[in-house]
């Protein structure tokens, strides 16, 4: 065997110990970086995703052995895929990963790590291959409302929405779908959704969906819900842990109400009516003579309005399509396309309207474009600018109406900026608080389609009827404030004229009113979400558990498979643990119930829409206060009066019109 001298083992020696060492920090390195993963939002990847493109060779070699460490290669796993779609975004991060994956998959020695890689380097090739497609396809032309801007979001999506109409092959589908997902907002998701029936993008358009959600709250609604749980079982690949958890998240917390709903389903005039007269005739008329007239109507236009290949189509002849339900304060989407010499219009709130012509007819007008309020008098009537498309293109709408003011943005483009709605039918009246939308037919053919709504929630406070008023009974909250509540004021958010728990501050905890109470009448509305528990706290001191130093009267969704093995005493309206309520009136998940909590000397009293479901008194059901259903000490059964409160325990639960009257 060969000797060395001292000083050469000495030198082979220190060389590698600096190469351990070496190897060390650039695994605590790796380690520090991928800590992120796997991440819940974008923000918290970031930071991490920028550290590895200035990577080493070190660095993604003490990376690569993770992925074939059973202990750590599931983190690794999510973190490289994760820095491959940030890559497949940028040409030279996308060469210089594809060089980097292609020299570890000869060398990985594990079959996960070489499974991993080679997707990977599959969907580093795809997007390749969608970017070359995209060169094939013809280019996005510039904006026509505004000559030498390039497109803006929602013109994109018009023309996107075409293309994939006309789309021949998968990877043309996914080139759009990618460019439909960079687009943030409701348009984007709702031609997302209508994807995921499509085999060539189902898993693309899934992911797409969650992403989007989750970025945005105001994608909300029941198109929105139903679209996301079409789309769970359908996310798959290494990043469906995190946005499985994350979309679990946004389902949870995403409002039943003043959410998108769709005006017209694709398939007939279900939701839609015939036009009887305008709003101050019908008002009128006896409920029995507006019903014969509406039925008249319906049956004297039929053909006047069809549905033919998914688009909702005046013909040219006839009266206008209302809404059968009436409006508020609303958000609204509407797809459009007329033909030559076209002319229409959308009516809010029964009301001429929100105009639609073709800009060539400048004998009426029309030059000034779409999208202006036509029959103001007094407030301004033209659009701010002309953003229509070529006739026998598509246009998009977006719609908001507040009180008596009016935003409409055509093609993206600002044309009318909060301006009145004068009431046409008498300009000495102001414009009718609620009343339907119209599709105006005004002679020449028109095709609509994708027609979402938003209701938005009115700011005004909530106020008593004269008749509660009248029997005592007080507002405990006005839908605007928290004023007369005192607790956890953090852990309760007022949103939409409701009282909502925030299980992102504190789960919710208890929130009680400032005044105490003994013997009275409490109102109020609550609705759940699936397998939400909470409760009503009544007589409750503010400190110790409200069940037990006080009485709580349980609110829950105890129709929820998670609660098949409950006691009777636990069931919704229950005096918890000690008087059972009956079952079976709550109503579906998502919807308003109505409830009364009577509350007088020992007598316990619930009413739920409508029905008694628990009436009994707590002394003899607990036999002087001394045995209970639940086996457990509650003093509070004989406390005399206390707060009102709401029991939280994490779960989204609203509540609103809360009111008492003492007796």
């Amino acid at each position: 065997m060969k000797k060395y001298p001292f000083f050469i083992i000495a030198i082979i020696s220190l060389a590698t110990a600096l190469e351990r060492a070496q190897a060390q920090s650039a695994k605590d390195k790796v380690m520090a970086t991928i800590a992120a993963f796997p991440y819940q939002q974008r923000s918290e990847a970031a930071p991490a995703l920028t550290t590895m493109a200035a990577w080493g060779k070190s660095e993604w070699k003490a990376f690569m052995k993770l992925l074939e460490d059973d202990s750590l290669k599931v983190k690794a796993a999510y973190t490289l895929n994760a820095y491959t779609n940030e890559a497949s975004l940028d040409m030279n991060k996308k060469n210089a990963l594809s060089v980097i994956l292609k020299k570890y998959l000869s060398s990985s020695k594990t079959e996960y790590a070489k499974i991993l890689i080679q997707s990977q380097l599959s969907l580093l090739t795809d997007r390749l291959l969608i970017e070359q497609a995209n060169n094939r396809l013809p280019k996005l032309p510039e904006n026509k409302a505004v000559p030498g801007k390039q497109l803006n979001n929602e013109q994109k999506l018009l023309l996107l929405e075409d293309e994939m109409a006309m789309a021949k092959n998968p990877v043309q589908k996914k080139n759009i779908l990618s460019q439909v997902a960079h687009i943030p907002g409701f348009s984007s998701f709702m031609l997302a959704s209508k994807l995921l029936k499509d085999a060539d993008v189902t898993n693309d358009a899934a992911l797409a969906l969650v992403r989007l959600a989750i970025a945005d709250e105001n994608i909300k609604g029941p198109v929105v819900r139903d679209a996301l749980e079409a789309a769970l079982p359908l996310i798959k690949g290494d990043d469906s842990a995190e946005l499985v958890g994350s979309l679990h998240t946004v389902l949870r917390k995403m409002p039943y109400d003043y959410g998108f709903v769709s005006l017209f389903n694709g398939t007939d005039l279900t939701g839609w009516k015939a036009l009887v007269g305008n709003p101050i005739t019908r008002s009128k008329m006896s409920a029995a003579a507006l019903d014969s007239a509406e039925k008249m109507a319906n049956e004297k236009t039929k053909g006047d309005w069809i549905v033919k290949d998914g688009l909702l189509i005046f013909t040219g002849h006839g009266d206008n399509l209302a809404t059968i339900k009436k409006y508020a304060d609303i958000e609204m989407y509407v797809d459009w396309k007329i033909t030559e010499k076209g002319d229409a219009g959308i009516y809010l709130r029964g009301t001429p309207q929100v105009q639609i012509w073709d800009t060539s007819r400048r004998e009426v007008g029309a030059q000034v474009g779409s999208g202006g309020l036509y029959n103001n008098q007094k407030y301004e009537s033209k659009p701010l600018s002309v953003a229509d498309n070529k006739v026998g293109e598509w246009n998009r709408f977006h719609i908001i109406m507040k009180g008596e003011r009016v935003t409409v943005y055509l093609n993206g483009i600002l044309v009318t900026d909060n301006t009145p709605l004068e009431n046409y039918w008498d300009h000495s009246m102001p414009i009718f608080s609620k009343e339907q939308i119209e599709l105006q037919a005004h002679g020449t053919y028109v095709a609509y389609k994708n027609i979402y709504l938003r209701e938005l929630h009115s700011n005004d406070p909530y106020v008593l009827s004269n008749e509660e008023k009248k029997q005592g009974f007080v507002s405990l909250f006005d839908g605007t404030n928290l004023g007369q509540w005192t607790g956890n004021t953090a852990g309760y958010l007022v949103k939409d004229g409701a009282v909502e728990v925030d299980p992102d501050a504190g789960g919710g905890g208890n929130l009680y009113t400032k005044e105490e109470f003994s013997n009275f009448i409490y109102r109020f509305e609550f609705q759940l979400t699936p397998g939400a528990n909470n409760g009503i706290g009544i007589r409750a001191p503010l400190e110790g558990d409200a069940a037990y130093a006080g009485m709580e009267i349980q609110v829950l969704d105890n129709e929820a498979p998670m609660y098949k093995d409950l006691h009777p005493y636990q069931y919704h309206g229950s005096v918890y643990g000690v008087i059972p309520a009956k079952r079976g009136y709550l109503l579906p998940t998502g919807e308003w119930n109505k409830e009364e909590i009577n509350a007088n000397g020992n007598k316990i009293k619930v009413t739920l829409n409508g029905t008694v479901i628990l009436d009994d008194d707590i002394k003899k059901a607990s036999k002087n206060f001394t045995e209970t259903m639940d086996h457990r000490d509650h003093p509070g059964l004989s406390r005399k009066n206390g707060h009102i409160g709401f029991l939280g325990h994490g779960d989204v639960v609203r509540f609103r019109y809360m009111r008492v009257k003492k007796l």
